[in-house]
């Protein structure tokens, strides 16, 4: 019976993107939503956004990576995935969550869209002010 695996899992966060990782020993291959990485994330910078946390860490092409993303558009997604890939590697070697952190791999980005306010067209637009 051979030996299991050990996956390390982790959740991340932006805007109103959710990311569910899970991380497990292999050769690199990066599965988002049952599609291929570069078929999913088609852009190099989205691209070298999820995949800064190994780099800083130095475990490129060291474990495969399954996610299961939804809601936002694919930048946020992006930002979510790069927030759960830096959690799950803290799990891996908790000595890598300096060079993370100081990275900024480790921060949640708060920023949301402003919810709009009763009486008005949109978050901070007013209706047009008419003296007479």
């Amino acid at each position: 019976m051979p030996a299991t695996q050990t996956v390390y899992s982790a959740t991340g966060r932006r805007k109103t993107a959710v990311a569910r990782v899970w991380l497990t020993e292999g050769s690199g291959k990066i599965t988002i939503n049952d599609r291929t990485f570069e078929e999913y994330l088609p852009n190099l910078p989205t691209q070298n956004e999820v995949l800064a946390p190994f780099q800083v860490s130095n475990l490129l092409n060291k474990y495969d990576v399954q996610v299961v993303t939804n809601g936002g558009g694919i930048v946020g997604q992006a930002g979510a995935i790069k927030l759960a890939v830096a959690r799950a590697i803290t799990q891996i070697d908790p000595e890598l969550r300096g060079d993370l952190k100081s990275a900024g791999h480790l921060r949640r980005d708060p920023r949301m869209k402003e919810r709009k306010k009763p009486g008005q067209p949109g978050a901070r637009k007013r209706f047009q002010f008419s003296k007479r």
